[in-house]
């Protein structure tokens, strides 16, 4: 197995429990979060939704470059809205991976503004680094879901509200 091949088969099980945690993203309650200088609901499931994105930049470009393109993030004020911008992030994220061979995953990605450079990665570790923001955000997300007592699904096994 390739390690694209791999990394479709990794996006594919991280995708089915992400897309859990968003649907259960309470509309009533995007403004909400746990302290002052934490993301609010909205922002943080946005965030998750598209994280998606950093593969495709990582396979299918040098660098992101956030001063020469600001990035805008995605409205989404809703379930629905979060689910249907995330299946976007996730359909451009297989075409990507769909494009992309193993004999690029040396190559090297940079994540910057400007000249201030935040991360240099080789491109196969701009996917394992999108792995990681996507498992450390829907934990972040499921706290907050948890302290506002919805039921969480449990990403690899079933949480204490499944028991």
């Amino acid at each position: 197995m390739s390690f694209i091949e791999a990394f479709k088969k990794e996006l594919e099980a991280e995708a089915i429990q992400t897309r859990r945690m968003l649907e259960i993203v309470p509309t009533d309650k995007m403004d909400w979060r746990p302290h002052p200088k934490s993301m609010n609901i909205k922002t943080l499931a946005t965030h998750l939704a598209e994280i998606p994105l950093m593969i495709v930049m990582g396979l299918k470009h040098d660098k992101w470059d956030f001063g020469n393109s600001p990035y805008q993030p995605a409205d989404c004020n809703n379930a629905e809205e979060l689910l249907a911008c995330f299946d976007d992030c996730i359909a451009e994220a297989r075409i990507a991976l769909d494009e992309s061979t193993d004999d690029i995953l040396q190559n090297l990605w940079q994540m910057c503004s400007g000249d201030q450079v935040w991360l240099t990665l080789e491109k196969w570790e701009t996917f394992r680094h999108a792995m990681g923001q996507n498992a450390h955000h829907r934990a972040q997300l499921q706290v907050c879901l948890r302290l506002l007592d919805i039921p969480v699904p449990g990403p690899y096994g079933p949480s204490a509200d499944e028991m």
